[in-house]
């Protein structure tokens, strides 16, 4: 265990370290709390180099609550691109106008009550936005305080999880949180990686109680994946694209329409399919199969014609998007809303 001297000592040559290796991100040049809780859903498992463009279109587009409260379920699921996370963030605007008179709340507890921000969030924002001493506990830091530790047991348990919170909370200082909360982030990102830790340069080494640091964090084994096969169909007609309105994992957004199978083949089915797609979803492999369909189809609210040249301002998810311009022999589309479905891949 570090001792209180020990964690002064860490905390003072971790700091001088990140004055001269931090990086430089936009989310790291403002205290807005709304900035960086749009960073935080961003980088939610995405890597920082993609996000940082769609982070200044996004902030463009919508530069406040305000702006985003206002904005259309389909234009905030356009502009951002992963399905929840753009609900949930769209969510909290509303609610931060409409319940805290547009401020956002300080206090951990009350950001945590507000849609799809849990405790990490919450305390990212409070350390990033208003430099409150709280612990954070990601994927790079995690890594780094198993080692510093030498924690062995697998972190992805909710004892771990508690355990690292206090590890994390342990060597916090009470002031300039934001700055030591980067820095940690930043070891771990770039020296504490991992497989191969860059020990030989790492600027709290001696600090490290791991006796194999690239053997660490443990994780318990991931449930299996599982193989899931959709069916939807194409149907083209006078330079339009028959879509359905999502209600299950891309609520909201616009797919090719499902063909519901009851266990035999629906009338006029061909045997094989026109576009087949293999993609993953969380626990899921999912392997997208395309059918040709005539044009005798309801149409209905949620299942509407769209004329191709206007797909890219139509909200759709990547594996979809990627199955109608292949269909159609064109390359993707080049609007937002095609670089969005590119993102949410």
């Amino acid at each position: 265990m570090i001792s209180p001297k020990n964690i002064r000592a860490f905390r003072g040559r971790l700091l001088r370290w990140y004055r001269s290796h931090g990086r430089d991100f936009p989310w790291r040049r403002t205290r807005d709390p709304y900035a960086i809780l749009v960073s935080e859903f961003m980088l939610q498992q995405t890597q920082v180099a993609t996000v940082i463009p769609y982070y200044d279109e996004w902030l463009s587009r919508f530069p406040d609550f305000a702006a985003l409260a206002r904005a259309s379920e389909n234009d905030v699921l356009q502009g951002l691109g992963y399905y929840a996370r753009g609900r949930n963030l769209h969510a909290t605007a509303r609610t931060v106008m409409d319940r805290h008179r547009g401020r956002f709340p300080r206090s951990v507890e009350k950001m945590r009550r507000l849609p799809g921000i849990g405790k990490y969030t919450a305390c990212a924002v409070a350390s990033f936005a208003f430099n409150q001493s709280a612990p954070i506990v990601e994927a790079n830091t995690a890594r780094v305080l198993t080692r510093l530790f030498d924690f062995r047991d697998p972190i992805n348990s909710v004892a771990s999880r508690k355990t690292l919170w206090h590890f994390a909370a342990t060597l916090l200082p009470k002031s300039n949180a934001r700055i030591y909360n980067s820095a940690l982030i930043d070891l771990g990102a770039l020296v504490c990686i991992p497989r191969k830790p860059k020990c030989g340069v790492c600027p709290v080494k001696k600090f490290c109680c791991a006796v194999n640091p690239a053997a660490l964090p443990i994780t318990k084994p991931r449930p299996g994946t599982k193989l899931l096969v959709e069916k939807h169909m194409f149907v083209v007609r006078r330079d339009r694209v028959l879509l359905q309105k999502s209600g299950g994992r891309w609520r909201g957004m616009w797919i090719l329409p499902p063909l519901t199978l009851d266990g035999s083949k629906p009338p006029n089915l061909p045997r094989r399919p026109i576009y087949t797609l293999v993609f993953p979803f969380t626990h899921h492999r999912v392997t997208l199969q395309v059918f040709r369909r005539g044009t005798d189809e309801i149409i209905n609210e949620q299942r509407r014609w769209f004329p191709i040249r206007s797909l890219d301002s139509v909200p759709i998810p990547s594996p979809h998007l990627r199955a109608i311009t292949g269909l159609l022999g064109v390359p993707l589309l080049c609007g937002p809303g095609a670089r969005t479905a590119r993102f949410s891949a």
